[in-house]
């Protein structure tokens, strides 16, 4: 479970919005990506316009048995071993095949460890919406020397983002009830330094249930962070959770079926 000093040495990643024109090519390349891609989503009074929020967004998923083609472009040997081992844990429960020696031009994903200093992907086929010279992905914190179980649990995270999984703790279906007056006071302090927005965006807000295919919510997820007590009415923390668990990988298998 995570204290205080826990999560000041946890980083987070934040949500890739896509917005404007490239969030209509997104949704016009998703539809001819996967048909089930195709907007049947009533908009119900006082929904939020956000952008749609381990749950699988609506919208975003890859084909079945897809060849996911992604490119480097950048990083040393090792960073790239170490991202190629542990992404591919997904590949034993998701009908979906990673091939990591594609060509820039051809790639579906593109991966940077040097992009800025955070680590995020977009979400599912949000990628082939961004120009072929920007990264999708980024690891701004993986070193050739960091912790292999930080490694472990960056790395399974944005893949689970880049199969379209969005962050637990934003599950509709349960979850967490925030206090959110320490929430807004420790998110704008290091290291993320966020604005309220910011913060509301990527910790409090919850997904509609109109917007997505989720599952119940998982306290054991790979997509969920470790929050200390003092952040949630009850004072109970979540788990650091470094691994897949039972849960992700029924839920991914779900939905990329064979």
């Amino acid at each position: 479970m995570a204290t205080k000093k826990d999560l000041n040495h946890i980083h987070m990643c934040v949500d890739r919005i896509l917005t404007g024109k490239q969030k209509i090519k997104a949704m016009q390349l998703a539809i001819g990506e996967n048909q089930k891609n195709q907007p049947n989503i009533r908009r119900l009074p006082g929904v939020s316009n956000h952008p749609m929020k381990m749950a699988l967004e609506a919208g975003k998923m890859w084909a079945d048995g897809r060849l996911l083609k992604i490119c480097f472009l950048d990083g040393s040997k090792i960073q790239k071993s170490r991202v190629i081992e542990h992404a591919s844990q997904w590949l034993k429960y998701a009908n979906i095949k990673f091939d990591f020696a594609a060509a820039k031009a051809k790639s579906d994903i593109r991966i940077s460890f040097v992009a800025d200093t955070g680590s995020w992907s977009y979400v599912g086929t949000d990628s082939l919406g961004i120009p072929k010279n920007e990264p999708t992905m980024n690891f701004g914190w993986l070193k050739d020397d960091t912790d292999a179980k930080e490694y472990n649990r960056v790395v399974v995270h944005e893949f689970g983002h880049a199969l379209g999984c969005i962050h637990e703790h934003q599950n509709p279906k349960g979850g967490i009830k925030w206090n959110e007056a320490a929430v807004y006071k420790y998110f704008a302090g290091a290291p993320n330094f966020w604005s309220k927005e910011e913060t509301f965006s990527n910790v409090i807000q919850k997904y509609s249930l109109n917007q997505l295919n989720a599952s119940t919510y998982d306290e054991k997820s790979i997509m969920l962070y470790a929050f200390p007590g003092e952040l949630i009415v009850g004072g109970k923390p979540t788990l650091m959770n470094n691994s897949l668990s039972r849960r992700d990988r029924s839920f991914i298998k779900k939905m990329y079926s064979s």
